[in-house]
């Protein structure tokens, strides 16, 4: 249980039921019309399990988000902040504004759809404030980020590489959680969403 971070294929993203969001998708695409834009249809096909590929994201925000939103308070304007960490589903779409749907999403009665590009700027800039270190995965398939920060291995980069990123791990989580997924959506051209 608890909540986690997924990229969607297209047979999840334009599908009818339970597990389908054809009306976000129809939602999105209608939006997109009235301001002129091309309609989000190039969402990839499932890709096949391969860890480390890049093919697929599943991350579970297991720690405390009381340090990351105290780093979005020191170094991002307020809206800054709500385009970072308001969203519900991400898309690989340039969004000047955000998207607010009134279809239910897994923790919230709307779906609030934020642009990848945009979330990716706001990323980086915090990934540039605490100095984020090489060593934190770039492919994100199966848990990846989690177990990284979560298992161990932060904590042993940190004793050999401290840095501002090694202050608050949990904080750390974050940001890396939204710079990566921000580049997956970007890189597969697909949506993600909490699950």
């Amino acid at each position: 249980m608890g909540v986690y971070l997924v990229d969607v294929d297209a047979e999840g993203w334009f599908g009818e039921g339970e597990e389908g969001r054809a009306e976000t998708a129809a939602g999105l695409n209608a939006e997109l019309a009235r301001r002129g834009l091309p309609p989000y249809d190039s969402v990839p096909e499932a890709a096949g399990f391969v860890r480390g590929s890049g093919q697929s994201f599943e991350e579970k925000l297991v720690p405390s988000m009381d340090g990351f939103m105290a780093l979005c308070e020191a170094h991002l304007s307020e809206a800054e902040t709500d385009t970072l960490c308001g969203w519900t589903v991400l898309v690989p779409v340039s969004l000047d504004e955000e998207i607010k749907l009134p279809v239910e999403s897994s923790y919230s009665d709307d779906t609030v759809i934020a642009g990848a590009p945009q979330v990716l700027a706001i990323a980086e800039k915090l990934a540039t404030a605490v100095a984020l270190p090489p060593e934190v995965p770039e492919m994100c398939d199966n848990l990846d980020l989690t177990m990284w920060f979560l298992d161990g291995e932060a904590e042993k980069v940190a004793a050999t590489a401290p840095g501002p990123w090694s202050e608050d791990l949990d904080a750390t989580f974050y940001v890396a959680l939204y710079l990566r997924a921000a580049q997956h959506s970007l890189r597969r051209g697909c949506p993600l969403l909490y699950s």
